[in-house]
């Protein structure tokens, strides 16, 4: 029985402004479009850590409505189904089966229950055991399967609290697994929607100044408050191999809980009042404990404050020790950080945050590791002597990385670049499993291994590089030379023997997994997946690259019809270009391409690929820089780069003699919505648009939006310049408007749609809108990706390709 539901939108008649209010149901594209949207999705890849079992596992290619349809509740930024104590958002995996590593056998894992719906799967320390979580109609059980037998079997009821997250954590020895479990004196839910208020809901400032992004489902009221304690609080036990359970930790809300690579201690993270109405539950009062085995409290070692004051700027950080975590290369030793200019980006100081180490059990100082004149980002622990310590800076995206020797503190620089500065990223490190079984980076002799995505000018090598930490000198091991694929390093298998992990694809080959040898390039086949997209065969895809009018690099890739004859050019096509705008402070790293033409295409429901079989050539992915160079901020010319981005775009694919000019249509997701709207307000280039789950009206994201940080009353004119929303009077072109009604992002309030297709229906614009029942900011039923298609065909059909 096909679901019924109101789709609101405006359908325009002809070129006459009779507007009506239709009933409509669901709908599943045409033939063409179908063929590809209506497949068998192949299973993820999995390997365990010493990569000698693979998992595969299997999905729906898509959830359905009524997934989608279950009980909900959103508190603090999570949304939660209270039945069976899960987040609602949950994409469930419905069989897996193993593979030994070189074996082509594929071994089906028994003893699953019916209609099993696994998530949180996790391999045990020593990667023998697959431990993953089975949602019942109840609830969430815990589940273990043995590789070496394909035998699962139940650890657990339907009893585990799922609310925040990850469940359960396995300990170092692999014996047993804490898991956190719903209270034995749980309460109930309280339904106060019939209820007369006691009091009115008020909040208060201190007169301090912060920047707080918009954010959706946020407490609203003390019941709110009640509810998010009982669904968010569980107790800990542990849980052993045979199911047998012992009480680890009384109720709490457990925001993190991780184990010592010793695995002597556990360091865990509780989530505490005063709770907030502005900002989600990160931001809530945080305290982090380290408790031993037996759990009696070892040391209190961080306490954070209710953070609802943000420093303007994405480089500001909030006050305290932060980032807060076990050392992987040593027994016992946690490492966090702390800002030296009281997170505030604005303040002018030699050095902006300072790294330390801390040994359990913690009757010590902390120890100081070194200063970094940037916002520090992230550590690569190696041995005692070595360690990777990352550094950002926002405003200028500049990223470094030191060499840090955690026992001198000597430190020096390895690598400065712009973050956005694809072709000279300097690629991953490699990783290995250290004695206490974490993954640091690898070092034999002084020497570190990278793993490089390899973009260049003049295409994509992926490559395998040596670097001496003590000299920085680099040796190139193994550079991709695969014609006319796509050859991507996986990761590194056995660096001395020089054994890769690979996925090789092309254009019309669904990605695999080899095992290969770059000492004698010999592969091994680990999977063979085909092509579930056969309807794309035909098609001619290339990437593209043309200059903006003020000389800026740009590309896309194109795609023209099956059949389609590109020397005679005969037939002029209609064009649809898909894109999504990105920041930049330089020209240079903004005319960079990052796009393969041996890359298998693969369609979905988001892009317009799917035209390229109904006869249209698509653009999709077309570069749409923002740049703002020096003191210039990118938004400052927001619109005219926008508009200049969509010419060039349009003068490449003409001036190749393919389309018709005057039928090129638009298109973009979220903030590639925003542009869509943009460009057909302050433009005549495009003859229809669609926008899918944008904002319109930036006065409602007024202290930032998207990279951009300064607030709406830093620089009004720019907010309302921006804001296709106020320049609603000047949209006169056929544009779809699509939203979820239930979106999470945030910024992107389905109001956003709703208010700004009120403006140009009452404004005589030809719009169509369509409201998704139960659709986030991303869709996921299959009625509702269907139906999409569908009316994004109808669309382009009425008002592109029979224009």
């Amino acid at each position: 029985m096909k679901l019924i539901f109101n789709l609101l939108l405006v359908s325009l008649l002809g070129m006459g402004t009779m507007y009506a209010q239709e009933n409509v149901t669901y709908q599943r594209p045409s033939p063409e479009i179908l063929s590809l949207a209506d497949y068998q999705r192949p299973p993820s890849v999995m390997l365990n850590q010493d990569k000698s079992w693979m998992v595969l596992s299997y999905r729906s290619t898509y959830k359905s409505l009524d997934e989608l349809n279950q009980e909900e509740v959103r508190l603090a930024g999570l949304r939660i189904n209270p039945v069976t104590n899960i987040s609602s958002t949950t994409t469930y995996v419905n069989n897996i089966k193993l593979k030994k590593l070189g074996s082509d056998e594929e071994i089906q894992v028994s003893g699953l229950p019916q209609q099993v719906r696994i998530s949180n799967t996790s391999f045990s320390p020593d990667g023998s055991l697959l431990a993953f979580t089975h949602t019942t109609g109840t609830g969430v059980e815990l589940w273990v399967v043995e590789l070496a037998t394909a035998q699962a079997r139940k650890l657990s009821e339907a009893d585990l609290n799922a609310n925040m997250g990850m469940p359960y954590s396995w300990y170092k020895d692999g014996s047993k697994l804490l898991v956190n479990k719903l209270p034995t004196d749980r309460a109930k839910l309280i339904d106060s929607s019939k209820d007369l208020p006691t009091g009115p809901i008020v909040s208060t400032s201190g007169g301090q100044v912060s920047q707080l992004r918009t954010y959706q489902d946020l407490l609203k009221n003390p019941q709110d408050e009640a509810n998010f304690e009982t669904l968010a609080q569980s107790e800990l036990y542990t849980v052993d191999l045979n199911g047998k359970q012992e009480k680890f930790l009384d109720k709490a809300i457990y925001g993190m809980q991780a184990f010592s690579p010793d695995g002597q201690y556990l360091m865990v993270t509780t989530i505490k009042k005063p709770f907030s109405y502005v900002v989600p539950l990160y931001s809530f009062p945080q305290e982090t404990a380290v408790y031993d085995l037996q759990g009696n409290l070892v040391k209190v070692v961080n306490e954070v404050p209710l953070n609802e004051i943000q420093p303007k700027g994405f480089s500001s950080t909030r006050k305290g020790k932060r980032g807060m975590y076990w050392r992987g290369d040593k027994a016992a030793s946690v490492y966090y950080v702390e800002a030296l200019d009281e997170g505030d980006a604005s303040k002018k100081v030699e050095y902006r945050d300072e790294l330390f180490s801390w040994d359990a059990p913690f009757d010590g100082q902390p120890v100081s590791l070194t200063k970094v004149a940037d916002r520090f980002s992230r550590v690569i622990w190696g041995d005692q002597t070595h360690a990777l310590v990352y550094t950002m800076w926002y405003d200028t995206r500049n990223e470094k990385i030191f060499a840090l020797n955690p026992q001198t503190k000597e430190s020096k620089l390895i690598s400065e670049r712009n973050s956005q500065d694809v072709y000279s990223h300097p690629g991953s490190v490699y990783t290995e499993r250290n004695a206490y079984g974490n993954y640091v980076m690898y070092v034999d002799k002084g020497k570190s291994y990278w793993v490089s995505q390899g973009y260049t000018k003049e295409g994509q090598f992926p490559y395998v590089e040596e670097m001496d930490l003590g000299t920085l000198s680099k040796k190139r091991l193994y550079t991709v030379n695969n014609p006319g694929k796509k050859e991507s390093i996986v990761s590194l298998v056995d660096v001395k023997k020089g054994d890769l992990l690979v996925s090789v694809e092309s254009q019309t080959e669904y990605p695999n997994f080899y095992m290969k040898n770059f000492k004698n390039n010999k592969a091994k086949a680990l999977t063979n997946f085909a092509n579930p997209f056969k309807g794309l065969e035909g098609v001619h895809k290339e990437v593209i690259h043309y200059k903006r009018a003020d000389g800026v690099d740009l590309s896309g890739t194109l795609y023209l019809p099956a059949g389609y004859d590109k020397t005679a050019k005969t037939e002029k096509l209609p064009l649809l270009i898909w894109a999504y705008p990105t920041e930049y402070k330089d020209r240079a790293t903004a005319g960079q391409s990052t796009a393969n033409p041996n890359e298998f295409t693969f369609p979905y429901y988001g892009s317009f690929v799917y035209w390229a079989a109904k006869g249209y050539a698509v653009l999709d992915d077309a570069a749409f820089p923002i740049i703002g160079e020096g003191d210039e901020e990118p938004n400052d010319t927001f619109i005219e780069q926008l508009v200049a981005n969509g010419a060039a775009a349009i003068d490449a694919v003409d001036k190749l003699g393919y389309i018709d000019r005057s039928r090129v249509g638009v298109g973009g997701h979220s903030y590639g919505a925003f542009m869509t709207a943009n460009l057909l307000t302050h433009s005549d280039l495009f003859a229809v648009g669609i926008a899918r789950s944008g904002a319109y009206n930036r006065t409602l994201t007024p202290f930032g939006f998207q990279m951009e940080q300064r607030n709406y009353w830093d620089n009004p004119d720019l907010y309302n310049r921006m804001s296709p929303f106020m320049n609603a009077h000047k949209m006169k072109t056929p544009m779809l408007l699509i939203h979820g009604d239930a979106d999470n992002n945030p910024g992107t309030f389905t109001l956003q749609t709703e208010r700004y297709f009120q403006a140009l229906k009452n404004l005589g614009a030809p719009v169509r809108m369509v409201l998704l029942p139960f659709e986030s900011h991303g869709y996921a039923a299959e009625e509702s990706i269907m139906h999409t298609l569908w009316e994004q065909d109808q669309f382009l059909e009425k008002y592109l390709k029979n224009k």
